[in-house]
């Protein structure tokens, strides 16, 4: 089987991280853990653009923290699942449902497990829903976790 795991380093994101180091897996399964970097956008006029030394800093610092996030969760699922799974990571630019379809489409991913952020109305209206736009366009099945605190 091979399971997508897309992490963001939110508290949700763990819950979801914590699903699949804690389930059994058919033998031979892979782990694929992605993290999605949104692409820099700066709401200010075309008069003022931050230096390119500003830009380079922001996206650097993107990328450590995707990464470590990354990393983080490959050694909790490692931690507890030994060698039952073979782990890959994975750090992409783009809108996080974009890279996470994208990812699971191309890879091909049997199963998308992603956490819940929770929201409602006009926060959900107005933010989009991640897990809602990947269990509505994705190819296979997905798993959607919420945090033990949301779930009521």
């Amino acid at each position: 089987m091979k399971i997508l795991l897309a992490v963001d380093g939110s508290s949700f994101s763990d819950a979801a991280v914590e699903e699949v180091a804690t389930r059994s897996w058919p033998e031979g399964s892979e782990l694929r853990i992605v993290s999605a970097i949104e692409p820099l956008s700066f709401p200010t006029s075309e008069a003022w653009v931050p230096p390119d030394n500003y830009i380079v800093a922001l996206e650097k610092a993107a990328q450590e923290r995707a990464r470590s996030i990354v990393n983080e969760a490959a050694e909790r699922v490692q931690t507890l699942q030994r060698d039952k799974l073979r782990i890959t990571r994975e750090v992409a630019t783009g809108h996080p449902k974009h890279v996470i379809l994208s990812d699971a489409e191309s890879w091909p991913a049997d199963l998308i497990v992603v956490g819940s952020h929770g929201y409602r109305g006009l926060t959900r209206l107005w933010l989009g829903s991640v897990s809602q736009a990947v269990a509505s366009h994705a190819k296979c099945s997905v798993e959607i976790v919420r945090a033990p605190s949301l779930a009521a």
